[in-house]
């Protein structure tokens, strides 16, 4: 039997991708097969998803019309072994791998075949159905294959296409992204409690604010510089901690990190 979609890795952000899909009727659970060295995982996607699941990536390789290359950049190398030799010459092969490039993965599939290669970066909201997703095309692969990689994503993100060379940067600013968001909430909740709110207090007021601004990001005109400047009377509290996040370089410091992030994607891929 063939499949429309075989996973390679069958983690967190693979069980979103999945998810969507189902949810979005691009493919029905018996089209997927998946793969995957834990047997928790494998449990998961066949019990929860109906996704048929076994350990063995060869399996997956040579019975998919598509690929989807879910796992670790570290493990990408091992994982591109050998299934090169068994996939279907036409296979798509879409990776969400950050920092492997698509000639990485077309060198180490090997073979005279002109492997066709959509390299992709994902972020965690597409567990919410709320993700950011970029996409760019190999050497060998066409505009419908682009918009057949799409598909997998749209269910549960927005989709953009760039440039493969700006994928990095991609990586730094929306792959990496939320955590940098996770990173700011939990500041501002150990703030709350030092002073004197309840955790549970704290929690709510942080998250729940960072909910509301996100919606009003997503839905005004206006920038987020001057939406900042909105909630900013001169003098006043806010004046107060933007002057101080601004005294000590924040606006620096936070450049700065999303550019060691761009470098360490491009070492990954190195």
């Amino acid at each position: 039997m063939n499949y429309e979609l075989g996973i390679l890795g069958a983690g967190n952000m693979a069980e979103a991708i999945a998810r969507g899909v189902l949810a979005g009727k691009v493919l029905r659970a018996e089209q997927i097969i998946a793969a995957d060295v834990s047997d928790d995982r494998r449990k998961l996607f066949q019990n929860q998803l109906g996704i048929r699941a076994v350990a063995s990536n060869l399996e997956v390789a040579r019975q998919s019309r598509a690929i989807l290359l879910s796992v670790k950049p570290q493990q990408m190398k091992d994982a591109l072994s050998g299934i090169g030799q068994v996939l279907m010459p036409d296979a798509l092969i879409v990776s969400i791998a950050a920092g492997i490039s698509t000639k990485f993965i077309e060198t180490h599939l090997g073979g005279a075949t002109l492997w066709r290669v959509i390299r992709t970066m994902p972020n965690t909201p597409v567990l919410v159905g709320q993700g950011m997703v970029a996409l760019s095309r190999g050497a060998n692969a066409s505009d419908d294959d682009l918009l057949r990689a799409r598909r997998f994503f749209e269910s549960s993100a927005s989709v953009i296409d760039v440039p493969e060379a700006q994928l990095d940067a991609v990586t730094a600013v929306s792959g990496s992204g939320p955590a940098y968001f996770f990173f700011l909430v939990e500041q501002m909740i150990r703030a709350g409690v030092e002073l004197g709110l309840s955790p549970d207090h704290a929690r709510t007021l942080a998250i729940q604010t960072a909910v509301g601004s996100a919606a009003m990001l997503s839905t005004s005109t206006d920038t987020p510089g001057e939406l900042r400047r909105k909630v900013t009377s001169p003098g006043g509290t806010t004046h107060a901690a933007i002057t101080h996040m601004e005294s000590q370089n924040l606006p620096t410091i936070i450049v700065d990190a999303l550019k060691a992030a761009d470098r360490r994607g491009k070492e990954l891929g190195s």
